[in-house]
């Protein structure tokens, strides 16, 4: 059984796992909570412990885990809230559907979003329920009596992803609370916030540590979990955040020895059949199963596709993101989806949908069957090879390291059907592994804001997108009010806000 289909497993059973969250409903001011339905109804009192026999067995053990990796495709993680705070807040995309449809993006898109917006507070919860859940298996899965290397890999893997939620959270709302284990006292249950550089140490140790345990591949029945590779990419790119520039290239190189190549042709990336392929390195996995449309819930593909045909319409490139390819790149055609065209699979495009772009790589072909709704197997691409390949070429010129910055950026632009790059000096040669970074990576896992943000051009750039972008403000988004009224103030707002 795949690892999605063990997630879906998992999912549909008691829940025990997702009600172990609610020890901290309406108390901790991370925000834990999940929506009612009647498989959700047995709540434990606000403040008191759980009293629960789930802890004991190494099955029990997995499913807790499945259930970290399950969580990612919750709606707040990969849908509104996701793409809201980290895509139309760049130069690549814009709110999209129809004027009058969810009005409340353009807040991001104009920088003019206060901290009473719902998506803010629903990304701080999404985040803050997967590190839940991974301090629950880091607490209690030590002390179940198992298979020892598998409880390893298993606390291994749940560093990897309340890692991944960290580093999500630093670098849209700057220094957050860091809890490394389920509250107990009065003031676990009320962080204050931790600084940005504390917060990056901490994920630095988590993903340390998880590359130290993990395998460097799976057997069938799991794939699509967390790999050492995946760990040390993750390391790589949480150093690229912060400079740090010889880690960067020795941890990129580590990763360019495990295995890893780009796939021929880069459309084929974000099809189905192009799942988990030999340049994947982490996805979240989407998979329903037969009979049972409850078992994905992901919305990733919907909200995006073209309105009127396939799904919502939203968040559609930008004209701006539409001029940065290169004549010839085959990038292009993989990642714009334009209105009237014919898709390589015999979709045409409506001509009367709303917007004229779409992103590709949220489509799903129709001649796919797709019984529990669009999209709903589409697997979310976080971190590829072509990626470790950009980010070694990044460090490698900032280290004056020329000629390894020139080979792997040229395989990423080689199998995107362009010539060797040219420069004449180092900041000529950074300017394009930025540019290239952005069309390779365009409208995928949400990297061109905090991209620009790093790279200390925010503002320049978004503002000359015809964007309210404010320096020293804009740079970080604000803290949700919700989160900074159940603290009774502890939690403090981001400057400007």
């Amino acid at each position: 059984m795949s690892l999605s289909n063990q997630m879906n497993t998992m999912e549909n059973k008691s829940f025990k796992i997702k009600r172990l969250t609610w020890l901290l409903a309406g108390t901790l001011t991370l925000g834990v909570s999940y929506s009612c339905s009647d498989s959700f109804l047995e709540v434990p009192p606000e403040g008191q412990a759980v009293n629960t026999q789930f802890y004991q067995t190494q099955a029990q053990a997995i499913t807790a885990v499945n259930s970290i990796y399950g969580n990612l495709r919750e709606w707040n993680n990969i849908a509104f809230a996701f793409l809201a705070v980290s895509t139309i807040t760049s130069d690549d995309a814009e709110k999209g559907s129809v004027p009058g449809d969810a009005e409340f993006m353009n807040l991001y898109d104009n920088f003019t979003v206060t901290p009473t917006e719902g998506q803010l507070n629903g990304y701080w919860v999404g985040q803050y329920q997967g590190i839940n859940l991974a301090n629950q298996v880091l607490d209690n899965v030590p002390g179940i009596t198992m298979d020892e290397n598998l409880k390893a890999r298993l606390l291994a893997e749940a560093k990897f992803l309340r890692a991944y939620h960290y580093f999500n959270l630093v670098r849209t709302f700057g220094g957050v609370p860091i809890v490394s284990r389920v509250p107990v006292t009065a003031e676990e249950l009320n962080p204050v916030r931790n600084t940005r550089e504390e917060v990056y140490a901490f994920v630095e140790q988590d993903l340390t540590e998880a590359a130290a345990v993990l395998p460097t591949a799976y057997g069938a029945a799991d794939i699509g979990r967390a790999t050492k590779g995946a760990a040390l990419g993750m390391l790589a790119k949480v150093n690229l955040y912060q400079a740090q520039w010889a880690d960067v290239l020795s941890l990129t190189e580590q990763v360019m020895g495990l295995g890893y190549s780009l796939t021929p042709d880069y459309y084929q990336i974000f099809r189905l059949q192009g799942e988990n392929n030999s340049e994947s390195i982490f996805e979240i996995q989407a998979q329903t199963l037969p009979g049972n449309c409850g078992s994905s819930n992901s919305q990733w593909a919907e909200v995006q596709s073209v309105r009127g045909q396939f799904g919502w319409g939203f968040f559609i490139p930008s004209e701006s993101l539409v001029n940065a390819f290169e004549p010839g790149d085959e990038r292009k055609e993989a990642t714009i989806l334009f209105r009237g065209e014919t898709t390589p699979e015999g979709d045409k495009i409506l001509e009367s949908a709303p917007n004229p772009y779409y992103n590709q790589k949220a489509y799903v072909p129709s001649s796919v069957t797709q019984v529990c709704g669009y999209g709903k197997d589409q697997n979310i691409r976080i971190l590829r090879y072509a990626e470790i390949l950009l980010m070694h070429a990044e460090a490698a010129n900032e280290l004056g390291q020329t000629d390894k910055a020139e080979s792997s950026l040229n395989m990423v632009r080689q199998r995107a059907g362009l010539s060797p790059v040219s420069f004449t000096t180092k900041e000529d040669f950074r300017m394009k592994i930025w540019n290239e970074r952005r069309v390779e990576l365009a409208l995928e896992n949400g990297e061109r804001f905090y991209d620009l943000v790093r790279q200390g051009r925010a503002a320049d750039v978004l503002r000359a997108q015809g964007k309210n972008f404010t320096p020293g403000k804009n740079e970080v988004l604000p803290i949700p009010q919700n989160q900074i009224t159940l603290s009774g103030g502890t939690l403090v707002q981001n400057p400007g806000y």
